[in-house]
């Protein structure tokens, strides 16, 4: 997995920004997994993060980890389409880009809701994603 994207998987917000994320991957370089499961879990302690402080996207990309703002413009310069340009916000600093970030993530269940439990993925893209 040279690219792995570890989201919320019981967030709307997150599970939505998966199923945009897969349809304009076209060259599926993207896996991903919840942050919930043990898989997740391993990854967050293996790049040095803490699950229950981490309120964040992670991108693991070989041995580097991106979170927040940070995170969510690398994976939308790999993505096909006019999203890829919005890496051009990568030149804010990413205290001032996680100002937004943290306020989004802050709000993100009262404003899009959560699941009782993680996304179940379809057949068709169940191979993107890494089980426990």
């Amino acid at each position: 997995m040279k690219h792995l994207i570890l989201f919320d998987g019981i967030c709307n917000l997150c599970n939505s920004s998966v199923q945009y994320i897969i349809k304009h991957d076209e060259q599926a370089l993207f896996s991903f997994a919840s942050l919930q499961s043990d898989f997740g879990k391993q990854q967050l302690a293996s790049h040095g993060l803490l699950p229950e402080q981490l309120d964040s996207i992670v991108y693991i990309h070989g041995n580097q980890r991106y979170v927040k703002s940070t995170a969510a413009l690398k994976i939308a310069k790999r993505l096909d389409g006019p999203v890829k340009f919005l890496y051009a916000f990568i030149i804010i600093p990413a205290p001032i880009r996680d100002i937004v970030y943290n306020w989004i993530a802050r709000n993100r269940y009262k404003w899009f809701g959560k699941q009782q439990h993680c996304m179940l993925p379809t057949s068709d893209t169940k191979k993107r994603f890494v089980d426990d």
